[in-house]
């Protein structure tokens, strides 16, 4: 389905790359009425899908997969048309996809299987747990990662037996289009996932009020209000929240592997990504070494509007997003700050385009000290120790992502236990824990609620269901046995119960 078969005729909204500000399309805007339409609409067509076998779902899911793999290149063209993040950052988009809808494809039937567990009364109780799809499952997804974000979290959803409406960002509609195309071209039916496209502030709450879950990907500030309104309902939310991450350069790194990866891990993107760097904690003997290779490098990062793969990073997705970068950057330099790469708007390569930006002297009542920036611009601190750097870099209320770097395996393993985040990579930046698709991934503290990927990132989309049957009488004191005796009698057994050789999931 493309953007221009998409709703009812009426009012509609071109869509503008922010590489160059030319119109890629346009998409209808959509109202209240639409999302409840679209709602009704996936309902009905999720009580069919329920009944489908998790295998045939599954093979959807594999179609799917082999179809982004084989349109790989028109994808790419897409997403960086659409966000404008390099070409080698959108492949990471298309590869991600892929691999997502393939893990799923093949655990599906093995996370959804019905499994027994201990009764009540061993040997006369069983009991067996059964996930059944909560129903239609609402999806508000981002515009730094418009194919990721908008089809790998609906994918576990349909597998589950869900219908799926989503809401992409109202800046990059068109690749979750795109995407929801070739997922009914592999198989999925025609109403089970919808696409609504216009302002969160406008269809946000019909989503909310009539799904059975929300999966959001946003600011914090955005989610709390998602998630007071899911509260309201009953409904659980998933969310996955803002960051401001945090890597550590231990006293025995590699600083030269270091820095290429902390470049990876804080300018991907353009630096829009939630589980980026924007906090470098560096050991003391290590510092000048680091920050010099660093901002060396940093300098060297290729920054332009070009589709070819020697492009290193794209512009900032909009007006908005240039003048925060440029707020915080600018209100630290005020305040004392230390420029050692970057700083600046770079108009004479496109309208939101800000250089990789690598300060030190960074203090408290800096903005970015604390604030997430979302921009290509990372602080470089200096510090006496291991513990120094944990406690620094626990020193926030968010806590998605943290990165630590060592020659040591065992040494950064201890680190990373003690870092207040729901995932730490070591001697990466983000991508290895991210592509752990059979791990789960999401945030503690302010940074989110629940986990996508892995086990949970299916079974959280459904309600599970216990079966118990009884053999024998029911639980209780049998006929003609005084209560007193019965109760001395089940404590007893209580006492001997986990001394047996039984199997307690």
């Amino acid at each position: 389905m493309s953007a221009d078969d998409q709703g009812a005729p009426g009012e509609r909204r071109p869509i503008t790359s922010p590489l160059d500000g030319r119109v890629l399309g346009s998409v209808p805007v959509n109202g209240p009425e639409d999302v409840r339409s679209a709602i009704a609409r996936a309902r009905t067509a999720g009580r069919a899908w329920a009944g489908w076998p998790v295998a045939r779902r599954a093979r959807v899911a594999a179609r799917f997969r082999d179809l982004v793999l084989d349109h790989s290149a028109e994808l790419i063209d897409l997403v960086h048309a659409e966000n404008g993040k390099s070409r080698i950052n959108a492949f990471e988009e298309v590869l991600d996809t892929a691999l997502t809808a393939g893990y799923y494809a093949q655990n599906a039937a093995r996370f959804l299987a019905p499994s027994s567990r201990v009764g009540a009364i061993p040997l006369v109780t069983s009991a067996s747990v059964h996930y059944r799809p909560k129903g239609v499952v609402g999806i508000i997804s981002p515009w730094n990662y418009p194919l990721t974000l908008a089809v790998s979290d609906a994918v576990p959803a349909l597998l589950a037996g869900n219908a799926v409406v989503l809401k992409p960002d109202s800046k990059t509609p068109l690749t979750a289009l795109r995407a929801v195309d070739w997922l009914r071209q592999a198989g999925l039916p025609q109403d089970l996932m919808a696409v609504v496209t216009g302002p969160g502030n406008v269809l946000g709450s019909p989503l909310i009020d009539g799904v059975d879950h929300l999966m959001f990907t946003g600011s914090t500030a955005t989610g709390r209000r998602v998630a007071a309104q899911c509260g309201e309902r009953l409904i659980e939310c998933t969310a996955e929240l803002g960051g401001k991450n945090a890597l550590l350069v231990l006293a025995d790194a590699d600083v030269g592997r270091t820095v290429e990866g902390a470049i990876q891990a804080c300018f991907s993107t353009t630096g829009q990504l939630c589980v980026s760097i924007e906090r470098i904690y560096v050991h003391a003997s290590l510092f000048d070494e680091f920050c010099a290779a660093f901002a060396a490098r940093s300098s060297r990062i290729v920054l332009g509007a070009g589709d070819g793969w020697d492009v290193d990073l794209g512009p900032l997705i909009d007006a908005g997003q240039l003048e925060k970068v440029s707020r915080h950057v600018d209100d630290a330099v005020a305040r004392g700050a230390t420029v050692l790469a970057g700083g600046r708007a770079r108009p004479d390569l496109g309208p939101t385009f800000y250089e990789p930006t690598v300060l030190t002297g960074v203090t408290d009542e800096m903005i970015l000290a604390r604030a997430e920036t979302f921009g290509p611009v990372v602080a470089v601190y200096a510090v006496a120790s291991d513990q120094a750097a944990i406690a620094a870099a626990n020193d926030t209320p968010y806590g998605l992502n943290a990165s630590v770097w060592s020659r040591s395996p065992r040494h950064a393993r201890a680190v990373a236990r003690q870092l207040a985040t729901g995932t730490v990579n070591i001697n990466e930046g983000y991508a290895a824990a991210w592509g752990s698709h059979g791990a789960p991934m999401g945030g503690a503290g302010i940074s989110g609620l629940g986990r996508r990927h892995g086990r949970d990132g299916i079974l959280k989309y459904t309600e599970p269901q216990t079966i118990a049957a009884q053999r024998g009488g029911l639980i209780g004191p049998p006929r003609g046995v005084r209560r007193e005796t019965y109760a001395a009698v089940m404590t007893r057994a209580a006492r001997l119960l986990h001394r047996l050789p039984l199997s307690l999931p």
